[in-house]
């Protein structure tokens, strides 16, 4: 089996677009940590604490998101150079581990996506116990 240098290419415009949303959950999470962090030095609520603690390992996750598309991306690349160099069988390994460095990433990016729809849920169950 043979690939095309296009074929890592491919990933160039999906993975700088996943890092790129990756980016800005992190900085809107690190803009509500912010938030809490001066609410909780207010108020020392533990409800504040407990979501801070969510948002620390949300942090964590999309760290790692972006580390795994970053590698990603890397061995993408280096598959393109051994392409080009002509250096068979390799450039397919390389390109597969990257196929499964951004599958890492998505699944992570699934599990960061689950609780941050579970943490919504909780404040939506509040409200809705307070306005019904």
């Amino acid at each position: 089996m043979t690939i095309s240098i296009e074929t890592p290419a491919l990933l160039f415009s999906a993975t700088s677009l996943i890092l790129l949303a990756y980016t800005n959950r992190f900085l809107t999470i690190a803009s509500i940590v912010r938030g809490l962090k001066k609410s909780y030095d207010e108020t020392e609520s533990k409800r504040t604490a407990l979501e801070i603690k969510n948002l620390n390992l949300r942090v964590t996750l999309i760290r790692n998101m972006q580390m795994f598309g970053v590698l990603s991306l890397f061995f993408s690349v280096f598959s393109m150079t051994l392409i080009f160099f002509e250096i068979p069988m390799w450039d397919i390994y390389f390109f597969g581990f990257s196929l499964l460095l951004l599958m890492i990433s998505l699944s992570l990016s699934f599990w960061e996506i689950s609780i941050s729809a579970n943490a919504l849920r909780l404040h939506l169950s509040d409200l809705l116990k307070k306005k019904f």
